[in-house]
């Protein structure tokens, strides 16, 4: 048997997905800057895609703008908000994507911009006290960045509470939603946010492709330099299929958000339960053993096994055909183990093997039994 539970780091495509990609790749290869039929063609379903992932959103066209994904988001709103917005102030959390932790070490370095770290519980919550203290601290031009939620832990962040603190303060406010885009309703004329980062294949779409959503007349300015794409802000020739496809999971996951979130929420529970069962000492890692306070799609838990079998139980799982993650997959290849999890554990904790599970429509309560009584022969049996 083989079980799927990495979707916090990318999800299978829909079947409507790949036909509406192929679609487009077979019919519509025309530039879609050209101005001949071809062009405008593809044009047409270029933008007909913007309108309808901005209706989603409550959103208006102009304000979203085609990437390559969530890192290529995260870097074009950090960057231009220091090189075009005056930004000289970057307030961020330790428990970032490295798409924002690595961005905002290099913005220090080169721009000499000032970044400061909301401190977190041990939960992974920002403090938002401590938010409103260094957003009060002095007059300077500030950006926040946090991410909606955490996609190793799943710890959800009040947007509009956030929002509202960052804009009392005249702050900008960019939130990574690339967990949570496609997973919980936005709208964002109503959310106090000023950029947002999204990626399709968190929401069974296609790998490669995003958006930013920039908030109109925000002053931003070319991040990518060449044509007039993307209303001048990134240039180069877009990728239509993806962009198709993008727009067409996002329209899925919306529309049946209510009956898939049920079901996966019914099988995180039933993961839960069942772990318990044969590991009453389990730690779930931040608030991810929550339901009403962490994603529904995932949990991330620490396992009471010994050292000597520890340092097996990823291959273990791998050759059992189990896929999971230890930590975030985006970092799994590091020695240095998971910055977030290094953050929030206790010594105690730490000592204990880390994995996270994370699921989508597409699992089984089947495969959940099949993965607890593998670890139960492995860890006890």
């Amino acid at each position: 048997m083989t079980v799927y539970f990495d979707n916090a780091a990318t999800t299978p495509m829909r079947k409507q997905v790949i036909e509406s990609v192929s679609t487009v790749m077979e019919s519509c290869f025309g530039n879609p800057s050209s101005t001949h039929s071809y062009g405008r063609t593809a044009k047409t379903y270029i933008e007909t895609a913007r309108k309808g992932i901005a209706s989603l959103l409550h959103a208006e066209p102009q304000e979203i703008i085609f990437t390559s994904g969530g890192t290529e988001s995260d870097n074009m709103i950090l960057n231009c908000a220091v090189n075009d917005l005056n930004v000289t102030t970057l307030i961020s959390s330790p428990l970032e994507h490295h798409a924002v932790l690595h961005a905002l070490d290099a913005l220090k370095k080169s721009h000499n911009v000032k970044v400061c770290y909301v401190e977190v519980d041990a939960k992974g919550t920002p403090d938002l006290d401590h938010l409103e203290s260094l957003l009060s601290r002095d007059n300077s031009i500030k950006l926040v960045s946090l991410m909606h939620v955490n996609n190793e832990i799943g710890t959800l962040l009040d947007l509009e509470k956030v929002g509202e603190i960052c804009h009392k303060h005249q702050a900008l406010f960019h939130t990574d939603a690339v967990q949570g885009i496609g997973h919980f309703s936005f709208n964002m004329q109503q959310l106090p946010i000023d950029f947002l980062s999204s990626a399709a294949h968190k929401y069974h779409g296609p790998k490669g492709i995003g958006f930013s959503y920039v908030r109109k007349n925000s002053g931003l300015k070319p991040f990518i330099h060449g044509g007039s794409q993307e209303r001048g802000l990134r240039a180069g020739t877009e990728a239509v299929h993806n962009i198709v496809g993008m727009h067409k999971a996002l329209d899925l996951a919306y529309e049946n958000l209510e009956n898939e979130r049920k079901q996966i929420s019914s099988l995180k529970q039933y993961f839960i339960s069942s772990l318990m069962e044969v590991f009453p000492k389990a730690h779930f890692n931040g608030r991810s053993g929550e339901l009403e306070k962490s994603t529904y799609t995932l949990v991330n838990v620490a396992l009471p096994i010994s050292d000597e079998k520890s340092g097996l139980l990823d291959f273990h799982l791998d050759l059992k055909g189990i896929a999971c993650s230890k930590g975030s997959a985006c970092q799994s290849g590091s020695s240095s183990g998971s910055h977030v999890l290094n953050c929030i554990q206790t010594e105690e904790h730490k000592k204990w093997p880390s994995l996270r599970f994370s699921f989508s429509i597409f699992n089984t309560k089947e495969e959940v039994d099949y993965v607890i009584k593998t670890l139960k022969e492995f860890a006890i049996d």
